[in-house]
Parts: C-alpha cells; structure tokens; sequence
C-alpha cells in the first residue's frame, strides 16, 4: 500500500537533533507514512542513532550532495508518498495527533494541493522560545508571499504530483522559490488552525541571513517585478523596525 505521507529528513552530523526528531515521527498516531533520511555523510554518531531508534517505516539514504537542497532533490526522487513533507533535523512534529490532523483534513477536502498550518519556534533544547513573526494566513495563494516565507516549510504537506524540484542554484532560498512554483500547481490550499511543527530555530537561512534576503529579493523579482519587490521590502524594513521597537520596549 503507498504512503500518504512522505515525511524527508535532510541530515549531516546531527547526532545532537537527529533523535527528537526520529522520536516525534515515532510517536505519531497515523502511520500512514514513509519516513526517509537522507544523510550527507556524516562522520558523527549520526547514523547509528538513526538505527538505535529503530523507526519503522524508515529508509536511509547515505551519500555525498552538493548541500541541502540537493538533499532535498534526492529525498523527493524517491519518495513514493502522495503527500510531501519537510522535517529536518532538529524540528518536531507538534504533537503525536499532527500526521492524523493533517490525513484527516486531506481526505476532507478531497486531496488538495498543500495542507498547512502553523509554527512554534523552539531552542536546541527543544523549549519553545516564541512564534514565527509570519503567521500563516487562512487563504494561501501566489500573492501570499509578496509578504515573505508566510508558511514555515516543515509546516506544510504538499502533494507530489504538484512540487517541483528545488533550484540549485540558490544555496538559501530554494524553499522560497519552491513555494511559488507549488502554488502554481496547487488551485486549492487548506489551512489547519494548529501548530504543526516545532522549528528549531538555529537553521541554515537564520545563520546565513544576509545572503538569504539577497536571495529573496532575486526570486521575489523574478515572480513579481523589481519595483514591485522593492517596494514590498520597504515595508518588510518598517516592519522589522516596528518589531525591533517593540522588543525593546518588553526588555
């Protein structure tokens, strides 16, 4: 029977994440899953917690890649699910109910594009420490994200037959850019009112952020125009002024 799910963990010496993460897909109460890691190599402990864990449905790709969206390409070219998701290491299921919400809301709505939700931001220790500063919206199309990332990637399902592969040519953003192209593939998008994913908040785009946003602004060009774009980034640059302000004043 195929999977609904086709839950991709990217990894490359994670021993210190990798198990809450493999713990959270665990303790999910759908098992309609397949959970795949693809591993860039590590030379830590990495692998062996993968098998101590001894997760069933599991399958371990180990090979070298030219970073995490190749990782990422590999992960979707062998997943025989109907339904894509991101999970990385570090990052958790919210609760053991999530998968189920998740198939519940799919076969409700009759298989649309992308199912998603929301997101709690968490520490290395696994503790949360606040909330996206993008909410995502009930109605997700295109022109939701002239507004940014307004969808965390690992709280999102999207099916298989509408996601792309990742563009390798951007080393930050690629998940940006695959959005846009889901969405348009995906004419019918389903918000679940919920967390769906802990998000460990030390990521690859939050210690590269400056050449993230230099990315960013390069896609959102692309797909909605220069001055468009450059307009849009004034007010992201009010807005990061307005919530710089009003952390100050809480301190």
């Amino acid at each position: 029977m195929r999977p609904l799910f086709s839950i991709i963990t990217v990894t490359y010496n994670a021993e210190t994440t990798v198990e809450r993460t493999l713990r959270s897909v665990v303790s999910q109460s759908c098992r309609l899953y397949e959970h795949i890691i693809v591993d860039g190599l590590s030379s830590d402990r990495t692998l062996s917690i993968v098998e101590e864990v001894g997760a069933p449905n599991l399958r371990v790709i180990s090979q070298k890649d030219s970073g995490i969206y190749d990782a990422m390409n590999t992960g979707i070219s062998e997943a025989q699910g109907d339904y894509l998701i991101f999970l990385n290491a570090g990052d958790k299921f919210h609760s053991p109910d999530t998968l189920q919400h998740m198939a519940d809301a799919i076969m409700d709505n009759h298989y649309p594009g992308i199912v998603y939700g929301q997101t709690d931001l968490v520490d290395a220790s696994g503790r949360k420490v606040g909330e996206r500063h993008l909410r995502a919206p009930e109605q997700l199309r295109l022109e939701s994200l002239k507004d940014g990332m307004v969808v965390c990637h690992q709280a999102m399902a999207v099916m298989r037959r509408v996601a792309s592969y990742y563009n390798l040519k951007y080393k930050y953003s690629a998940d940006y850019e695959w959005l846009l192209l889901c969405l348009q593939h995906s004419r019918h998008n389903v918000y679940l009112p919920e967390v769906i994913c802990d998000y460990l908040s030390e990521g690859m785009t939050t210690a590269h952020h400056r050449a993230s946003l230099k990315e960013r602004f390069k896609i959102m060009s692309t797909y909605f125009g220069f001055w468009t774009t450059t307009g849009l980034h004034l007010k992201f640059l009010f807005r990061y002024l307005r919530r710089r302000s009003s952390a100050a004043n809480v301190q």
